[in-house]
């Protein structure tokens, strides 16, 4: 009982120096703050390394003015002080985007299925070089993407979920703007007709499975409008954007399961 009293006794007095407060130590309060500021370093070049580039996709019917509008940002956004290049799929540079274009052309002719596989391929042909230059801080506006081959490989009657499968696992956009105009209109524009898919019943299916693939994370912006007006509507939400990914947004895939 003795050696019990003692031992809780020991303990206390043990736990009443722990508790005293003591001045703290010069060296120990430069130590402490030396620490606090390395991890305050540490975080903001965490936070910078994080910073990337935006991956901005512009969607709709033939002629409804997306490449004017994508030259348009690119221009605007340069002027703005930010990197950024101009991608457009199908990228017919390639070995398989020549083939495309031979086929766009009306040069030559491919099953649906084919087809649609190989304007999958041309999108992963440039997945790794687009992480790339999105990591390097470089914004991406891009002329079509994934959206375009679902929605008119899926106009010609084919499955929509296998119309996306092999796209699933290449980056997400951090914004699809979509430039809704009606395909009659679209018509009236110069230059109309001159591609394979440029034909008015078709794209009004087109114009329906591009309905199936939106949703709330996509901006609709109506291309009737005057260019000026299309593109101020464009400027908006676009830098918008770059600034949220130059914070340090996560990238995404598309349609994970």
């Amino acid at each position: 009982m003795t050696n019990a009293c003692h031992f809780n006794v020991f303990k206390a007095l043990n736990f009443a120096r722990a508790s005293v407060k003591r001045p703290p130590s010069p060296c120990g309060t430069v130590a402490y703050l030396s620490k606090c500021s390395l991890r305050q370093i540490h975080m903001e070049a965490t936070k910078k390394s994080d910073s990337r580039g935006a991956l901005i996709v512009l969607e709709g019917l033939d002629r409804c003015g997306k490449t004017s509008q994508c030259s348009r940002l690119l221009s605007h956004i340069e002027k703005s002080g930010h990197a950024v290049e101009s991608w457009r799929f199908p990228d017919r540079n390639t070995g398989v985007g020549q083939m495309i274009s031979s086929y766009l052309a009306n040069d030559s002719h491919l099953d649906d299925h084919a087809i649609h596989l190989l304007f999958s391929a041309n999108r992963w042909e440039k997945r790794s070089l687009m992480e790339s230059k999105l990591r390097s801080g470089t914004t991406l506006i891009v002329d079509r993407y994934s959206f375009s081959g679902v929605a008119f490989s899926s106009a010609k009657g084919l499955d929509v979920e296998w119309c996306k499968a092999p796209e699933v696992g290449l980056l997400a956009p951090d914004l699809v703007a979509y430039l809704d105009i009606s395909p009659e209109q679209a018509a009236e524009r110069g230059g109309y007709g001159g591609e394979r898919y440029e034909k008015l019943e078709f794209q009004k299916r087109v114009a329906e499975s591009y309905k199936t693939l939106r949703d709330a994370t996509w901006k609709i912006i109506d291309a009737t409008l005057p260019i000026e007006d299309v593109e101020k509507k464009l400027r908006q939400i676009v830098m918008e954007c770059v600034v949220t990914c130059e914070k340090g947004k996560p990238f995404s895939e598309l349609w994970p399961n």
